[in-house]
């Protein structure tokens, strides 16, 4: 009778364990993100070009993670948002993990090029999409795609 007992709730166990996991993993994706927005926002606002924050961040963040870097006279903004895969038996839908940073622009930092062009805003995501603005970061692993918001 045991052992029925145990078949019963083994995978009921095993479901819980992979869903706690999945809670641990979309929390380290959350706090690799955060990171990767504080580094990029810190960049940015020391006047760091957009291209050289977004590449910065990019190599920071999960794989599928899509970057906006953004910069005006007097802040800088920073958007990482990365999907988080569910247990294959959990029957969930992926989880989408967001951080945003804002951060002031350093007095005497020169506008960008790109703010002079009116293209202010980056965006960055991997698997890049084939656009007319796609850029590959020098891993493979890790293509992204660019384009003006």
């Amino acid at each position: 009778m045991a052992t029925a007992e145990i078949a019963v709730a083994l995978p009921a166990l095993v479901l819980i364990t992979a869903i706690a996991l999945w809670g641990l993993t979309a929390a380290s994706v959350q706090l690799a993100c955060t990171d990767a927005a504080r580094t990029g926002a810190r960049a940015a606002a020391r006047g760091e070009s957009l291209t050289a924050v977004r590449e910065l961040v990019v190599k920071a963040v999960p794989q599928g993670a899509t970057v906006r870097v953004s910069r005006d006279e007097a802040t800088v903004h920073v958007d990482v948002s990365a999907p988080v895969k569910p247990p294959a038996a959990a029957g969930l839908p992926p989880l989408t993990v967001r951080a945003h940073v804002a951060a002031a622009t350093e007095p005497g930092v020169p506008p960008d090029k790109e703010a002079r062009e009116g293209g202010t805003t980056e965006e960055a995501r991997e698997g890049g999409t084939g656009r007319r603005n796609d850029v590959r970061t020098r891993s493979p692993s890790r293509p992204s795609e660019m384009s003006p918001r």
